[in-house]
């Protein structure tokens, strides 16, 4: 009778254990599922790695359980295309611009937003706690940013007495940009326009009838493809400028104050993990930054003959050319 019943045991731990192989089997070749991810942004590798190696410390392995496929953002409508034609099932977009055409190109498919300047104001989202649809990401945080931008460039050039802002025109945000720039500059009693340009060989010329003593350039994929032409050609004008990206400052803009790419990179690995794992779009709010740079070009500020507070000098995350021991 012992004999019986250590058999049936036995008999029965076999296949207990024979099914829960097959549950474990079953799981891992779910897990090891190749899913695909668009990405679409500006031709940068220092944030597109950002974004892998998150998504890789998240589990995301590529070539093993993720493929992702990028597209460039300076042509929006046709990225999205090439992503639909891919198959992709989820879309990352940076820049407002891009994540428009991703929302008008692929509806059926859910976005993540990276740094979009005015997700509630564009349409993108409800609201910043309870997105309501199938958009969600991070955003640009322009409310704070913005102000801060013209009052650090106004502390690099006090005797400005005439500001503006570059913009592309076609960019959906630049109603909000304008209203933001637009109030900060009313209190701090300083005469401002907006300079609207279609294309980069437009810039020049604009810049020159503009009249503008001081430029803060907004951030557009157009305007990063040759970080050095605004830069230069507000140079040759001796117009101090603020930009959005670290990469105009390098290539000879005098300032650039923003949330950190870096940061929206990886947040948004984290949005994509949780959709790739079923989350709902909607019930994701949009992160604002908490990371933020100031980068400074001195050769650009003796060029210029600006005299640098120490105090902005001291608040600089990166000063270039890096002064030595």
């Amino acid at each position: 009778m012992t004999d019986t019943v250590s058999a049936s045991r036995r008999g029965f731990g076999v296949a207990l254990a024979a099914a829960l192989g097959l549950l474990s089997g079953a799981a891992a070749q779910e897990t090891a599922r190749m899913r695909r991810v668009g990405l679409i942004s500006s031709p940068n590798p220092r944030f597109e790695k950002e974004f892998r190696v998150a998504l890789s410390e998240l589990g995301w392995i590529e070539g093993r359980n993720v493929e992702i496929v990028s597209a460039p953002a300076t042509q929006p409508t046709e990225a999205v295309a090439r992503l639909r034609a891919r198959s992709v099932e989820l879309i990352a977009a940076s820049g407002t611009t891009a994540i428009g055409a991703a929302r008008d190109g692929a509806p059926d498919i859910p976005i993540v937003m990276i740094n979009a300047g005015d997700p509630v104001g564009a349409g993108f989202v409800q609201t910043l706690s309870r997105p309501g649809g199938r958009l969600t990401g991070t955003s640009a945080g322009g409310e704070e940013v913005l102000p801060k931008q013209l009052e650090l460039l106004q502390q690099a050039a006090p005797g400005s007495k005439k500001t503006g802002w570059l913009m592309q025109v076609a960019n959906p945000a630049n109603d909000f940009f304008h209203r933001v720039l637009t109030e900060r500059a009313r209190q701090l009693g300083l005469p401002a326009v907006r300079i609207d340009v279609g294309k980069l060989s437009e810039v020049g010329p604009a810049l020159a009838a503009s009249g503008v003593q001081s430029l803060i350039v907004l951030g557009d994929p157009m305007f990063n493809v040759q970080p050095s032409l605004v830069a230069d050609a507000a140079l040759r004008l001796r117009v101090p400028t603020m930009f959005g990206n670290r990469d105009s400052v390098a290539a000879g803009g005098l300032m650039h104050y923003n949330s950190s790419y870096a940061w929206h990179f990886r947040a948004a690995a984290g949005f994509v993990d949780k959709i790739l794992r079923g989350a709902s779009p909607d019930d994701l709010p949009v992160q604002q930054p908490t990371e933020f740079e100031l980068t400074i070009n001195l050769q650009t500020a003796k060029a210029l003959g600006l005299a640098l507070p120490q105090a902005l000098l001291l608040r600089a995350t990166e000063v270039i050319p890096k002064t030595r021991p």
